[in-house]
C-alpha cells in the first residue's frame, strides 16, 4: 500500500502536471521551430505572440460569458480559441508585411532578424498590458475537476488522494489532436510539402515554382494558431498574466534547442524533457519518499533541489548545456 500511495504522490504532484505542462511547451516550441526552420530566425517574440492570442481569446470568452454562452463541464474559452488565433494571425502578418519582409528583401544576416524581433517583443509587450492590464486574469470555468483528491481516496482507500483537473486533461487531448493535424498538414498537403521543401533548399524550391510569400503567409497563420493554443491552454491550467508568457520564452526555446531546432519532432520531445527536468527538480520529495522508505531513514528535510522560485533556472542551465556539448540538439535539428 505505501508503494501505492507513493506512485499516487509522484502522478499528482510531478508526472501528470509535467505532462500537462510539457504539452504546453511542446505547442509553443513548434510554434519557434517552424520560423526557425522555414524562416531562419529566431522569433524572440513569440512568447508575446502567445500573450497578446491569449488576450484576445480572454475577451471573446468574456464576451460569450456575459451573453449566458457555455459549454457546461467544459471552460467557454474553447469557443472564443478561433477568435484569438483569427486575432494573431491578422496582428503577425501585419507584422511581418510592415516589418519583417523588409529585412528579408535585404537579405538581412539571421542576428538582425533576431534583434528586430526583439523590438516587436517589447511592443507586443507593450499592447498586451495596456488593453487587459498587469495583474492575472481569470477567465476559467466549467468544472474544476474530474477526480478530486477525496473521491479517489474513497475509490481506492489510499491515504493519498489523486486531483486531476479538467485543464491537465484538456491540455493532453488538445495537445495530441494539434499535433497530429499539423503532422497531417506538413506531410499530407500540398502546401505543407511546400513548406517543408522551402526549408530544406529555398533556391531549389523556388527554382521548382514555389511561392515564397504564400510559404511564409501560411508559416505565420499556422504559428499564430500553436501560440495562441498554447497559451489558451497555459493560462486556463495556471493562470494569465502578461510577464508570466514573457518568462515562458526561456522554457519554450530550451525545448526547441534541446530536441533541435527545425525538428517538429525534436520540439514535441524537448517540451518534455524541460517540463519533466523543471517539475522534478523543484519538487519536495519528501512525502514519496516518506512513503517508501524506512520510518529511520525518513528525511527530515523538504528534499528539493531547488525552489520553484528557480524552475525557470533549470531551463537556463539545460539549454547551456546542450548549447555547449550538443547545439544541433537530440533530433540534430540546424546548429544554433
Amino acid at each position: 500500500m505505501e508503494i501505492l500511495n507513493a506512485l499516487v504522490a509522484l502522478s499528482n504532484f510531478v508526472l501528470i502536471p509535467a505532462i500537462a505542462y510539457g504539452s504546453q511547451l511542446a505547442l509553443g516550441a513548434l510554434g519557434v521551430t517552424l520560423i526557425y526552420g522555414i524562416l531562419r530566425f529566431s522569433n524572440f517574440a513569440h512568447g508575446d505572440t502567445m500573450a497578446i492570442g491569449t488576450m484576445v481569446t480572454i475577451l471573446a470568452t468574456w464576451g460569450l460569458q456575459a451573453l449566458g454562452v457555455s459549454l457546461g463541464p467544459l471552460p467557454t474559452a474553447l469557443l472564443a480559441i478561433p477568435a484569438g488565433i483569427a486575432g494573431a494571425a491578422v496582428l503577425v502578418l501585419l507584422t511581418d508585411r510592415l516589418v519583417y519582409r523588409f529585412y528579408r528583401e535585404q537579405k538581412a544576416k539571421p542576428v538582425i532578424l533576431v534583434i528586430v524581433s526583439m523590438g516587436v517583443m517589447f511592443v507586443y509587450n507593450g499592447v498586451t498590458r495596456f488593453i487587459i492590464g498587469p495583474d492575472d486574469q481569470n477567465f476559467a470555468d466549467g468544472e474544476r475537476f474530474l477526480i478530486t483528491a477525496r473521491e479517489f481516496k474513497e475509490m481506492t482507500g489510499l491515504d493519498e488522494g489523486l486531483a486531476l483537473k479538467s485543464t491537465q486533461g484538456l491540455t493532453v487531448i488538445t495537445a495530441v489532436i494539434v499535433v497530429a493535424l499539423l503532422f497531417w498538414f506538413l506531410n499530407h498537403t500540398r502546401t505543407g510539402k511546400s513548406m517543408r521543401a522551402y526549408s530544406d533548399n529555398e533556391d531549389l524550391a523556388l527554382l521548382s515554382g514555389i511561392n515564397p510569400e504564400r510559404v511564409v503567409m501560411v508559416t505565420w497563420i499556422i504559428v499564430a494558431a500553436l501560440a495562441v493554443v498554447a497559451g489558451t491552454l497555459y493560462g486556463l491550467d495556471k493562470s494569465f498574466k502578461p510577464f508570466t508568457y514573457f518568462q515562458l520564452l526561456l522554457p519554450i526555446f530550451a525545448s526547441a534547442i534541446v530536441g533541435g531546432l527545425g525538428s517538429p519532432l525534436g520540439a514535441i520531445a524537448g517540451g518534455f524533457i524541460i517540463a519533466f527536468s523543471e517539475v522534478g527538480i523543484t519538487y519536495a520529495w519528501k512525502k514519496v519518499l516518506g512513503y517508501v522508505m524506512p520510518e529511520s531513514l525518513e528525511p527530515s528535510g523538504l528534499v528539493q533541489l531547488l525552489s520553484t522560485d528557480y524552475k525557470f533556472a533549470v531551463s537556463f542551465v539545460i539549454l547551456i548545456i546542450v548549447l555547449l556539448f550538443r547545439p544541433t540538439g537530440l533530433f540534430r535539428g540546424k546548429s544554433v
